[in-house]
């Protein structure tokens, strides 16, 4: 099954499966916090996703259901190199940390995005913890 594209010009199929679970992380609480949403331009600026394609993305992402974005996001992630899977989920995991909360939801999310891309808990908690200490963050208490 091929992904769906959501934005021309596509960087990467990396950048677009990070896009869709950041917005279906930030919204499955119900509320984006302020937070949320300077820890995705956080994310934008470091991944180098062009100001046109994140603005394209935006755009188009209200026009499919979560359900689809969910199974396109694994799709495009399932087409990545184990490097950019871990990379997006360490993301994913800060992102979900960024407003001081994690709902039940975000927990789900990840847990069933792990599973579906084959991705060690394990080596996301290490190098979330390794990219804070390299930016002189404070651990996370457990």
């Amino acid at each position: 099954m091929k992904a769906t594209t959501y934005f021309q010009p596509t960087p990467s199929t990396y950048h677009e499966g990070l896009l869709l679970f950041a917005h279906l992380l930030m919204n499955v609480d119900g509320v984006v916090d302020e937070r949320e949403l300077k820890a995705l331009e956080e994310i934008r600026k470091e991944e180098n996703i062009p100001e046109e394609t994140f603005s394209a993305f935006r755009e188009t992402i209200t026009r499919k259901p979560e359900k689809d974005l969910y199974h396109d996001g694994i799709d495009m992630l399932n087409n990545c190199s184990e490097q950019e899977r871990l990379c997006a989920l360490v993301h994913l995991y800060r992102l979900s940390e960024s407003d001081f909360s994690i709902h039940p939801r975000e927990v789900r999310l990840l847990l069933y995005s792990l599973k579906r891309t084959d991705v060690d808990f394990d080596e996301i908690e290490l190098t979330a913890r390794l990219v804070n200490a390299r930016r002189g963050l404070p651990p996370k208490a457990a």
